[in-house]
């Protein structure tokens, strides 16, 4: 399996951790490519079609995107189990992730706002409308527990990148203040191997 992705996808990251997790790293090479909302990489675009990354090219050519949907597939390959397959607990942890993933849709999309569009045309509602988002989430999280441990889930590893987008990203955010517990979960979370070989600056 190819892996097409970059170090400071926080997606791409969300697919790597999981896969560490799930013993899978030693099957997925990685390949680095480079797109952005406004530039096509003809390489990501001949196997998706959106131009998204990341994006799983799997031994026979097949492709397979969204990283809920990389991580679902990778997630039958093992015994190990990332997401519960029924039951409660299954819904509990799909709508977690869709939560740290919603979170990082908000993220990239004031980042693009504050870094993409000319000065003259940024819309600070809209900036300020996503940043009230990334926080409701957090405060959210806050409340939940989360596991770093050997139990821990997709929706954990989602909240993890999440996280670790927030200090790339939005530093001055200071997302930890009034939140120990998730404090607490991400320092926990930080000292994984997978987390080092994984880090943007890396």
């Amino acid at each position: 399996m190819k892996l097409l992705h970059s170090q400071t996808s926080p997606f791409a990251r969300l697919v790597r951790v999981c896969a560490d997790e799930l013993g899978l790293t030693d099957r997925i090479a990685l390949e680095a490519v480079t797109v952005t909302p406004t530039t096509a990489s003809a390489e990501v675009a001949g196997a998706n079609p959106l131009t998204k990354i990341p994006t799983l090219v799997l031994d026979d050519g097949t492709a397979i995107f969204d990283s809920r949907v990389i991580v679902a597939y990778l997630d039958t390959l093992t015994d190990r189990v990332l997401a519960p397959r029924e039951g409660a607990a299954r819904w509990t942890v799909a709508t977690e992730l869709a939560q740290a993933i919603g979170l990082l849709d908000a993220a990239l999309l004031a980042r693009y706002e504050a870094f993409l569009r000319p000065e003259p045309l940024r819309w600070e509602d809209w900036s300020a409308g996503q940043m009230g988002k990334i926080r409701r989430a957090l405060d959210a999280f806050e409340g939940s527990a989360r596991s770093a441990g050997p139990d821990l889930t997709v929706a954990d590893i989602g909240v993890a990148c999440a996280l670790g987008y927030l200090d790339l990203r939005f530093p001055q955010e200071d997302w930890r203040a009034g939140r120990p517990r998730l404090a607490a979960f991400y320092a926990a979370f930080a000292k994984k191997p997978i987390w080092a070989v994984t880090d943007p600056n890396a």
